[in-house]
């Protein structure tokens, strides 16, 4: 049974609801259905406008920036709260606009978040520091001085997330600009912008004064504005590495920070003395979970020759066993793609993939009798070379390609060459051998033997290369809403 949901259509500036001024509308569809779920009002380029001058006049004149920090961490808490109680709406809502089957729904995409947004409060704010001493200096023919660094807010925030995963995203930038100080904009994506407007009701449940959080939407103009707009200090994007250097491009006219965190092409290196089946389980997780439309799944299995037949076997035979189809259906293991334009790209991307020489090992086309929904078969290729098409494209669907290596330096090198370096793993029996291959690849985090970082709060999300910049959770994450301040005095 499916849990009823609510949600507002309207925008959320000012600490109120207010509808946008554009005629334009964003059809929010359920993608395993193709049905309507909402039309959503696109925000035009004067609401987004009026969104931004709210955060400013809230950060430069309102008490939120001013207060203690355990002030915003106890506001924090009852946000999670409000989050808690309607989490099984937010759960409904999430697997009817984004496609989740129940148990990722449950999880990373509203549990997880919120789970961050309390740790954020109780741990991470109440142990950073501040404000620390500066060890008294002596300059000459200045005396000594003395004094503090503190840590202040950055100031107003644009924060852009992807479609993929609408909550999670939409937290792990709110939690940490709002514990620096900060006040927003959020602006979802416009497939998926439900789950974030409700964001607008928990704020004002949590009594945050009017304009701290903002919520509008809209796509290509409401985002250029956002990046471009002199009043916005921070931008802080979550999608793919084309779009990822327009926002650096717009925001350097007004040398805004930005973080981004983009696309990701992520290497799991299986050597020969490898548990085979917790390696399997990692790459069919790397191509169903959220039918592979994730920026840190493992979707490039680099395996040594040696064991590669077998791997490639036990893969195909765990695919086998996945149920495609509607996520309302609990036995449902792998939902659909966001849209038919999405699944477009990833199927033309398969058969480059044949035309490469690549042999698909199962998958390759669209479940049989499913005649509704954005549906694509978990696909595997193998006799991959790393220099084909499908090992250095992101495909944001549910491919995986295993590519064979003969030694440690060659399994290296090919996991290094590519554009990304978002995430990895290593799977060997010897952890010294794997924590070393981890440090010799490129990338901002590495799983070894399946420890998980990829929805640890403690850890710092982010990547190398085309993969962003900056990191995000935790102490990291917040790091990036501060500035360093250093005041001084002479010691007398």
């Amino acid at each position: 049974m499916t849990t009823a949901y609510s949600f507002s259509s309207q925008l959320y500036i000012d600490g109120r609801r207010t509808d946008g001024r554009s005629d334009a509308i964003d059809v929010v569809r359920n993608p395993a259905t193709e049905e309507t779920i909402a039309e959503v009002p696109q925000a035009s380029v004067a609401d987004v406008r009026r969104a931004v001058e709210a955060a400013r006049t809230a950060f430069d004149e309102g008490p939120w920036p001013r207060m203690r920090p355990a002030e915003r961490a106890a506001a924090l808490l009852r946000m999670a709260e409000e989050m808690e109680r309607r989490l099984p709406e937010l759960v409904a809502l999430n697997m009817a606009e984004a496609g989740s089957v129940r148990w990722l729904a449950e999880s990373i995409q509203t549990g997880i978040p919120v789970a961050q947004l309390r740790d954020m409060a109780e741990r991470v704010m109440p142990a950073f520091a501040w404000e620390r001493p500066m060890d008294p200096t002596v300059t000459p023919g200045r005396g000594i001085s003395q004094g503090v660094l503190r840590r202040e807010p950055f100031g107003v925030c644009a924060l852009i997330p992807a479609y993929n995963f609408p909550f999670f995203l939409s937290m792990m930038k709110l939690a940490p600009a709002l514990a620096a100080g900060c006040t927003v904009v959020l602006k979802p994506a416009p497939s998926t912008p439900l789950e974030s407007l409700l964001i607008g009701d928990f704020a004002e449940a949590a009594g945050l004064p009017p304009g701290v959080v903002n919520v509008v939407t809209g796509d290509i103009e409401a985002g250029r504005e956002l990046t471009t707009n002199p009043m916005v200090d921070l931008v802080s994007f979550t999608g793919s590495d084309t779009v990822g250097r327009m926002v650096y491009a717009q925001a350097a006219s007004s040398m805004k920070k930005v973080v981004l965190e983009l696309g990701g092409k992520s290497a799991s290196i299986v050597c020969a003395d490898a548990d085979l089946d917790a390696a399997a389980r990692a790459a069919l997780a790397g191509i169903t979970t959220h039918a592979g439309q994730g920026c840190s799944l493992l979707t490039r299995t680099l395996v040594h020759a040696s064991v590669h037949d077998e791997l490639v076997e036990r893969i195909r035979a765990g695919l086998a066993r996945v149920k495609v189809g509607d996520p309302a259906d609990e036995s449902t293991t792998m939902g659909p793609l966001i849209s038919e334009a999405q699944r477009a790209k990833v199927e033309k991307l398969i058969r480059t993939g044949e035309e490469e020489g690549a042999r698909i090992v199962s998958g390759g086309g669209r479940p049989a009798g499913l005649d509704k929904g954005y549906f694509v078969e978990p696909t595997l290729f193998a006799g991959v070379d790393n220099a084909m098409t499908i090992a250095q494209t992101e495909f944001f669907g549910p491919v995986g390609v295993v590519v064979p290596f003969g030694t440690v330096d060659e399994a290296v090198r090919i996991a290094n060459d590519s554009p990304y370096g978002l995430s990895g793993g290593v799977w060997s029996a010897d952890t010294a051998t794997a924590y070393e291959i981890a440090t010799r690849v490129r990338t901002g985090s590495v799983a070894i033997n399946g420890g998980g970082t990829g929805v640890n709060p403690r850890a710092a999300f982010g990547g190398y290369k085309q993969s962003g910049l900056g990191r995000e959770w935790g102490e990291f994450g917040l790091d990036e809403y501060l500035q360093t301040k250093s005041v001084s005095w002479a010691a007398r």
